[in-house]
Formats: C-alpha cells, structure tokens, sequence
C-alpha cells in the first residue's frame, strides 16, 4: 500500500516535463499561472472570469489578490490552488503543471504541498481544535513534526483551546485553528480566501498577525484574496484583478495607496 501511495506521489511530482520558461519561473516562486483563462458557461451566456492572466507568488512572500466584486480573484485562487481546472493556459505549483495531472496526483499534489483557509472555517464538528489542526496530517498517515506543532499552537495563542470543539470556540479561535491547520504541515504555499471575513476587527488583527509571523519568521509563501485594505497592507506585494485580467500591482503597500488603485477600479 505505502509502495502504491509514494509511486503517485512520484508520478504527480515528474507527470509533467516543464518547459524552460516555467522551470525558470518555478525557480523563483511557489506557483504561478501562464495564460489562465476560465470560462463559465457557453453561448451568450458565457462567462470570462479569468482573461489571460499572469501571475506568479514568489517564495517566501505574502501576496495579497484584490479587485471589484466580480473580478476574478478569487476564482484565480481556486485555479492556482488547484481546486478548479482551467479552461485554457497553465498553473504551476513549484514545476509541476496542474491541467497535466489526473485526479488523484492533484489529489496528493495538494495533501503533500499546499494549505487552505477559507472564510468559512471547514472545521471537523466532533473533533478537538487539536484534531482538526492534524487533520490533513493524520489523512495522510502521517504524524506531526513536534516542534512545527507546538510553534503553530504558540504562534497562534490556541494552547489553552486544544481540547475543545468548534462549537466551544469563538469565530477568532476557529479561524486560528483552520489557520494552524493550514501551516502545520509547512507546505510549499498557503492560500487564503477572504480569511477575515467573518471575524471582528480585534480577531482578524490577531489573524492577520498570525500569517504575517508565519511568512517573516516562518519563511511561509501566502497568496491572500481580500477586499480589506486593512488585511492588505500586511502583505508584501498586492495584485489588482478587474475583470479577469491583472490591471495592476504594487509592493510595500499602504492603505492610501491601496485605497487609491480600488478607487481607481471602481469598488
């Protein structure tokens, strides 16, 4: 069985030969897309949400993904991340082209080298805020690295709360849980859609700070969609999307001159 499960693992990681230009590219960052486009729908009714796009999250950074209500970003997070499949062009994590593996590679692609967290919290109800943080980990039959475990439990304030459930947690304590539980396993990239919205102020600081730790301290990559500029001065560099296509981008970014580019875009 173990003999099984490292031959996938084997066949996702080489089921493509990279071409130059994405070898370079996956030199430098931790994924990126070539040409992305995604279409909803056919005919008349047909939907371009992503527009030949091209983008790339660098190792090491935090890249925040903004724009309109309708822009595509967030369908550009599922994509990158692996949870939709492009119409046409490509997504890279690391060299290994996602459109080119099947079902289960991007399956065990996705276990072994990405985190997820999500504005809903996906939390496992009868299970303890330890338990879900392990979860992905005791999936694949693995067990937490000790020292990674008790640093994300640190780092997150959850210590006192790791016996308790979902329901015996604030909306700040869930969404730190499904936080920890996305970097416990220290994947190659973190994706985060909207993490914040749902928590008050004071629990998305704590939130924000918490992943901020997790790529100065940690050496983490995070690719972050938010529509709170607030959220977005804490990343490194932000993307700006308006229908379907990248209009626009800045490092070190401040509130005004986030606020000044959404203007600008009209949201």
């Amino acid at each position: 069985m173990a003999d099984g499960s490292q031959q996938s693992s084997a066949q996702a990681a080489t089921a493509v030969q990279p071409t130059r230009a994405a070898s370079e590219a996956s030199g430098s960052s931790a994924a990126h897309s070539v040409d992305a486009v995604k279409i909803y729908g056919r005919g008349d009714t047909a939907v371009r949400a992503l527009d030949n796009v091209n983008v790339s999250f660098d190792k090491g950074r935090f890249t925040a993904i903004m724009g309109p209500s309708g822009s595509g970003k967030s369908t550009l997070l599922h994509c990158v991340a692996g949870l939709d499949r492009l119409t046409s062009g490509q997504v890279y994590i690391g060299d290994a082209e996602l459109g080119a593996l099947t079902d289960r590679q991007l399956t065990l692609l996705r276990r072994q080298k990405v985190g997820f967290i999500f504005q809903s919290y996906n939390l496992v109800p009868t299970l303890s805020a330890l338990d879900n943080i392990v979860l992905p980990l005791t999936i694949a039959g693995h067990k937490p690295d000790g020292p990674a475990l008790d640093e994300v439990v640190r780092i997150t304030g959850l210590g006192p709360r790791l016996r308790h459930r979902p329901s015996e947690l604030s909306g700040g304590q869930q969404q730190r849980v499904a936080a920890a539980r996305a970097l416990v396993s220290r994947p190659d990239i973190i994706f985060a859609d909207e993490p914040t919205g749902n928590l008050d102020s004071r629990s998305s600081a704590e939130l924000l700070d918490f992943l901020r730790h997790a790529v100065s301290d940690l050496g983490q990559t995070l690719a972050m969609v938010t529509h709170d500029p607030l959220a977005a001065v804490r990343a490194d560099r932000v993307v700006f999307l308006a229908d379907g296509r990248v209009v626009d981008e800045m490092t070190s970014p401040t509130a005004d001159t986030i606020l000044g580019v959404m203007r600008h875009l009209g949201d």
